[in-house]
């Protein structure tokens, strides 16, 4: 009977579906040579790291996203290469381990299983043959493969580089490990350490990795953020000899994209870390200059960089020669310029630099006026002007100038012009134990060697701690049997390389081996490879932007540049989900409760324990506020496919949105509103024309609002067509199989339920999707807007199609229009059919 609505029993419905899908592998996909290369599509989610907390909802975010698609995707006759796998390296386990002596092995082994869980309680499309998991031996072996093909290449080098050290742990921490200059796990206050490291040389193609951004269909702010991190600028090296008694260490090199301010430069800085530094110090500054390296190796490079604090430096008694005008000019040391910049020194220019002229101010530095334009005692002039107190150079503008000293520069031997990219190369080895062994052997006669291909995988030792050594080295390095072996060039006794490689190794190429996974002979097949890649659809958070996005695409080029794969770029189309936040509630002093210390009522939030006032507003979800949502406990009380389509309902998939329980309750009261219709007995005739109309304009709406990834407004248009036919008392078929295929993408599980109660026997992931006729999807009526002189000023509802001469009849009568052309000069009336008519009104 309609309005007492039958719940729909999603309890056992969505097992018993997840079970089939499973049993029948459904969702299993091969490399069919008569599916038509446009037919296919690799569609990837951004694979988890498989922490011990589980799924949050922000993971289903993504994989709902690409799941419907996916599914829509096969409807049409696609062959879809939907993986999923874990990137199961990482930190946590190891410092789990080193906590409760439990291996990283086993803890991520136990988290990477109640994640597929998870996953599988959803009712995603995986193809969970092709899963791969990164701390496998089977795929680490190709990791390291890849990395012997960069060594051999040139690509990957040892150097001496500054790293986070926490001397409580006695190891080195990577910079996500480095809280408010502390060591996140012990609040030790971290140092900077030099140490050994293996380093891979991105910027070798940093030219074409910022060229071919150009050709990918990401999003522009991502875009921008890797074109920015790249950081591509032309100017000049120049040279500044060093004068007196420093003269004889030599020289000191700077990179400007300015060389035609020289003359306005007064002063030098030198990163504390420069080599320069302890040749050139004079005994008198010595002390001075000692004290403030060692405070600065204190201090994480995001502190020594943020522009708001106040500048701090020593004099460290040398001077050296500006090239242009012979000036001595002082050379100081400050830990705002990062070694790990440009060449770690910089020619200051205070006239026309704000932290240059800041810096000056406060040491009483000279600063003299090279750009004519501003007024530089009361700050920089950071604008273009003529140059003045600049010798040859004066009265010209900028780019004459720039070229004008790069030649004279290049013809006196003190400078030439470059390209220099703020990319740095990419540090790429850890003191740890929980990742890929590099695969090389130290040898005292052969230097270093690479580990034979045929030896791979360089298998990690079982060890019996987990603590680090302290020395700065890995846990590996105190495994003799594991570290002495013998070399593969000569047969001498030889030592394996104790660093291991980053989380972001085992990223870097996992999409290649989604494509292959089981391969021995190979990281992929190349036939294979050539079928699905590149990527035609990358989802993930934004949070990737930059580092993984960046160092995936550096591997793939090497990849590409050595013949193993067929595209030059890994990810064509690329879509950053916005995050799913959640309300929490702040007192007037801007600290925040957790939700169970708040009394709600209505639109009133106040503090239990004092009583006061708070205002709610939108912040990530966190342990400490007690707003996390856990997706088990929504799938638990309203199921799988209410969750997957509140998410998507939320709002346009790229913004983010935080959750509410009050939403994910409608969504749930409009699947048991299709469960009651689906309930109703079946009627074989001819459905009432209105209604046929309704569900043509759906099949439209919600086909193409799918197909743009609009999820959002294709669940509103079913919404709407459930509201059109819920007063019928029967159930039509023909407006019912047609809807029933359109909402499977979405609701899979109630979909599956209700296709087989209308009597078929097989899944309906593979059915056709239901075509619609652009005539009966038409609107009968239209609204047209009325303006004056470019403005709205009323509305009106119209036949679709009226002429423009009836558009223009019936606004001349409308009312409110009235008000504004009655005896006015009518110059002109534009009418628009189905959109609008606009009034041109003089006086």
């Amino acid at each position: 009977m309609i309005g007492s609505m039958s719940s729909y029993p999603f309890q056992e419905i969505e097992p018993k579906w997840q079970k089939f899908w499973e049993e029948n592998k459904t969702f299993k996909v091969t490399e069919d040579e008569s599916v038509s290369p446009e037919k296919r599509r690799y569609i990837l989610d951004m694979f988890p790291y498989p922490s011990g907390a589980g799924l949050h909802v922000g993971h289903p975010e993504g994989y709902t996203a690409t799941d419907i698609y996916c599914r829509y995707l096969r409807m049409n006759g696609y062959a879809v290469l939907h993986p999923m796998g874990y990137d199961s390296f990482g930190l946590p386990a190891e410092n789990y381990a080193i906590k409760t002596g439990m291996p990283p092995r086993s803890t991520t082994e136990a988290n990477i299983e109640h994640f597929t869980k998870q996953i599988k309680s959803l009712g995603f499309s995986y193809d969970w043959d092709r899963e791969v998991r990164t701390h496998t031996p089977e795929y680490y072996r190709w990791t390291q493969w890849i990395f012997l093909q960069l060594f051999k290449r040139g690509l990957a080098y040892e150097s001496d580089m500054p790293i986070n050290w926490c001397s409580s742990c006695k190891t080195g921490l990577a910079n996500e490990e480095v809280k408010d200059g502390k060591c996140e796990r012990c609040g030790q206050i971290v140092e900077r350490r030099s140490l050994r490291q293996w380093v891979l040389k991105i910027t070798s193609y940093a030219e074409e990795l910022l060229a071919d951004l150009d050709d990918l269909d990401w999003s522009d702010s991502i875009k921008a953020m890797q074109r920015n991190w790249i950081g591509r600028s032309e100017g000049a090296n120049v040279t500044f000899s060093l004068a007196d008694g420093a003269a004889a260490q030599g020289h000191i090199e700077v990179y400007t994209t300015r060389p035609d301010t020289l003359f306005g430069a007064t002063y030098m800085v030198l990163s504390p870390e420069h080599t320069l530094v302890q040749k050139i110090t004079t005994d008198e500054h010595r002390p001075a200059v000692d004290s403030y390296i060692e405070k600065a190796s204190h201090k994480s490079d995001l502190e020594r960089t943020d522009l708001a604090k106040e500048k701090t430096g020593v004099f460290t008694g040398a001077y050296a020669v500006n090239p242009v005008n012979g000036e001595k000019i002082p050379v100081w040391i400050s830990d705002y310029i990062l070694i790990s910049y440009g060449t770690g020194a910089i020619m200051a220019v205070p006239g026309h630099d704000q932290r240059d002229w800041e810096f000056a101010k406060k040491f009483g530095l000279p600063i003299i006026e090279v750009l004519q334009g501003g007024d530089i005692e009361k700050e920089a002039f950071t604008g273009d002007g003529p140059h003045v107190n600049s010798g040859f150079l004066d009265g010209m503008g900028k780019q004459e100038a720039i070229d004008a000293i790069i030649e004279k520069l290049e013809k006196d031997d003190k400078g030439f012009r470059t390209v220099n990219f703020k990319l740095r190369d990419w540090i790429f080895s850890r003191q740890r134990y929980w990742g890929e062994p590099i695969p090389l052997i130290h040898c005292p006669k052969d230097g270093i060697v690479p580990v034979p291909e045929e030896q791979l995988p360089l298998t990690l030792p079982e060890v019996k701690s987990y603590e680090p050594s302290g020395t700065g080295e890995s846990p590996l390095a105190v495994i003799d049997e594991w570290v002495n072996c013998t070399c593969p060039e000569c047969g001498g006794p030889a030592k394996r390389e104790t660093n291991t490689m980053p989380q972001w190794a085992g990223s870097c190429w996992y999409y290649l081996r989604f494509i292959d996974p089981d391969n021995t002979e190979a990281f992929v097949d190349p036939d294979k490879e050539k079928y699905w890649m590149p990527v035609d659809l990358y989802v993930g958070g934004a949070e990737h932007a930059v580092l993984h996005l960046l160092y995936a695409r550096f591997w793939h080029k090497v990849l590409h540049d050595i013949g193993v794969v067929s595209t030059s770029e890994p990810f064509q189309r690329l879509i950053n989900q916005g995050m799913i936040t959640s309300f929490a509630y702040m007192r007037p002093d801007k600290v925040l409760v957790p939700v169970d210390e708040v009394e709600i009522e209505g639109e009133e939030y106040t503090e239990k324990a004092t009583g006061v006032k708070l205002e709610r507003v939108v912040a990530k979800m966190s342990k400490s506020l007690k707003n996390v949502i856990n997706p088990d406990d929504i799938i638990r009380d309203f199921g799988a496919d209410s969750m997957r389509i509140y998410e998507m309902f939320m709002g346009p998939l790229e913004v983010s949105m935080p959750w509410q329980t009050k939403g994910l309750a409608g969504v749930h009261r409009f699947l048991n509103r299709v469960w009651d219709v689906a309930e109703r007995p079946i009627e074989e005739g001819e459905p009432p024309a209105d209604l046929v109309k309704l569900l043509h304009k759906t099949l439209k709406k919600v086909g193409n609002d799918t197909s743009t990834l609009d999820f959002n407004t294709a669940i509103a248009q079913m919404m709407i067509f459930i509201n059109g036919i819920f007063q019928e008392k029967t159930c039509w078929r023909k407006l019912w199989e047609p809807f029933v295929l359109i909402v499977a993408p979405y609701a899979p599980h109630l979909a599956e339920e209700m296709w087989s109660r209308l009597g078929h026997d097989d899944t309906l992931a593979y059915e056709p999707y239901p075509e619609w006729s652009d005539e009966l999807a038409a609107d009968d009526e239209k609204e047209i807007v009325i303006q004056v002189n470019g403005k709205v000023r009323s509305k009106m509802i119209v036949a679709a199609g009226t002429p423009k001469d009836e558009l223009e009849a019936l606004a001349k009568k409308d009312e409110k229009i009235g008000e504004w052309i009655d005896g006015k000069n009518v110059v002109k009336i534009i009418a628009v059919p189905d959109r609008l008519v606009n009034f041109v009104v003089k006086g």
